[in-house]
């Protein structure tokens, strides 16, 4: 029934030292009762924040099909981060294409991936025509389904921007080489970046600490652990440099029910015992997808 069905938008921002933006974006929620952040994770080193809202899918009218506050919570939050924050001041160890630098739409609960895909493409098109920002959809919200990893590599994301592994400054308009599906490339928006959106099943980030100063060698064990590399099925991961002294394997793990952080953490363990390494304990950067049913739950039997 469409009163079970709820809608989770996880919005990654490339800021998190500006106390002032942030306090911003946050404050826009206010004006989105229906609309609850269920949780804010922040990482001072990446420069970067993750925010994870849910709302109910309402009926749509006209024949729109299904609807949900969160579009407008979104698109308050994503304009507010254009206002208050700036790609050409932003420096971190993390990848990033702009001051908003993702967005994905989750189906929750009884909720299937139709209808939360008309929710990103709607969000897309105003982002997009109504702040001209250049937008490109992934996953269900595209036509072909393409995958996010994939435009991230056209547009070299995973490419450090500046010396020590660093991703500093604006967007170079050379690797603006890929249309995006809704607004236009336009150098004078460099301030702002581009924006990837898309809708796809819950997806899980782990990350995996590993205590050395060799990024190429925890690169190396990143494509090893990754499926693109050979090593683990649904499973994206990336080397990065943490903070002094320890490297990240940074992990999406898109079938978590198949191939959870369990696996992960053991396979990045036996490699990094081949290599002579100590590996850490890894972490969530998010709860798990019944957590954030629960959380939402209790929040809004609060009200």
């Amino acid at each position: 029934m469409l009163k079970n069905m709820l809608a989770c938008c996880k919005l990654y921002i490339s800021e998190s030292r500006n106390i002032r933006a942030l306090h911003s974006i946050e404050s826009s929620l206010k004006e989105h009762p229906k609309t609850l952040l269920v949780n804010r994770f922040t990482d001072e080193v990446y420069n970067r924040v993750g925010y994870t809202l849910v709302s109910t899918l309402i009926p749509g009218t006209n024949d729109t099909g299904p609807a949900s506050p969160l579009t407008e919570a979104v698109f308050d939050m994503v304009e507010a981060a254009y206002e208050f924050a700036d790609l050409g001041l932003h420096c971190g160890t993390h990848p990033r294409l702009g001051v908003v630098d993702h967005v994905c739409f989750h189906p929750l609960r009884d909720a299937t991936l139709d209808p939360v895909s008309a929710l990103a493409r709607s969000v897309a098109a105003r982002v997009g025509e109504e702040l001209a920002v250049p937008t490109y959809l992934y996953g269900a919200a595209h036509t072909s389904g393409r995958t996010l990893a994939s435009i991230r590599r056209q547009l070299g994301y995973f490419k450090p921007s500046a010396s020590q592994n660093q991703w500093a400054g604006s967007l170079s308009p050379n690797s603006l080489n890929l249309k995006p599906d809704y607004g236009q490339i336009n150098p004078a928006q460099n301030s702002k970046g581009v924006l990837t959106l898309g809708a796809t099943k819950w997806v899980d980030n782990y990350n995996v600490p590993i205590y050395c100063t060799d990024i190429e060698l925890v690169k190396r064990i990143a494509r090893q652990v990754s499926e693109r590399g050979g090593g683990l099925e649904s499973v994206q991961a990336m080397g990065l440099v943490h903070k002094e002294g320890v490297m990240e394997v940074a992990c999406n793990l898109l079938d978590p029910g198949r191939v959870g952080a369990g696996r992960v953490q053991a396979e990045v363990e036996r490699l990094g015992r081949k290599e002579g390494l100590s590996v850490g304990k890894g972490y969530f950067t998010d709860f798990s997808e019944e957590r954030i049913v629960e959380l939402y739950m209790k929040l809004i039997n609060s009200k």
